[in-house]
């Protein structure tokens, strides 16, 4: 017999058989819906280590930024030199200085070798915006993986 929970069950039931039907469907570690291994080189990058590769590729730019516009404020040149910083290097090598730092790299989905321009320009603009790299599915990617076909995967 099929359970059809209605309102006057209450929230606390519709709530149960949601949780019941994302536990179906989760997988058990980040990226295995990918065929990525659970941990090592190879499986998702945890989020620990993305955004500490993002804050230490800010700060590059700012220090890049400043030897230029030194002894005035960078303004917007720390802008122009993070995207720089971002693109150029994930276009050609799949990873930022920040990620190589933290041992992370950019990978397409469909086993290219580079990432390309156009991905890396496009991953460039979505995490300007915040929030499409903030928001991560079960496999641990974020919005601008998606849409990319990129993945951030461990060293």
């Amino acid at each position: 017999m099929r359970k059809v929970g209605s309102w006057l069950d209450g929230p606390k039931s519709a709530f149960k058989q949601a949780r019941e039907q994302a536990n179906e469907t989760r997988p058990e570690w980040r990226g295995q819906k990918l065929g990525l291994p659970e941990s090592g080189p190879g499986a998702a990058a945890p989020v620990g280590r993305r955004m500490a590769a993002f804050l230490i590729d800010i700060v590059l730019a700012a220090l890049v930024a400043a030897l230029f516009t030194a002894p005035d404020y960078p303004q917007n040149w720390s802008l122009v030199a993070w995207v720089v910083i971002t693109v150029v290097p994930v276009t050609f090598f799949g990873a930022t200085p920040g990620m190589a730092a933290m041992r992370i790299w950019v990978a397409r989905v469909d086993g290219a070798v580079m990432v390309g321009p156009w991905r890396a320009a496009v991953r460039c603009v979505l995490t300007a915006l915040i929030v499409p790299a903030v928001v991560w599915n079960f496999d641990g990617r974020s919005w601008h993986d998606r849409i990319t076909g990129t993945i951030v995967l461990r060293r």
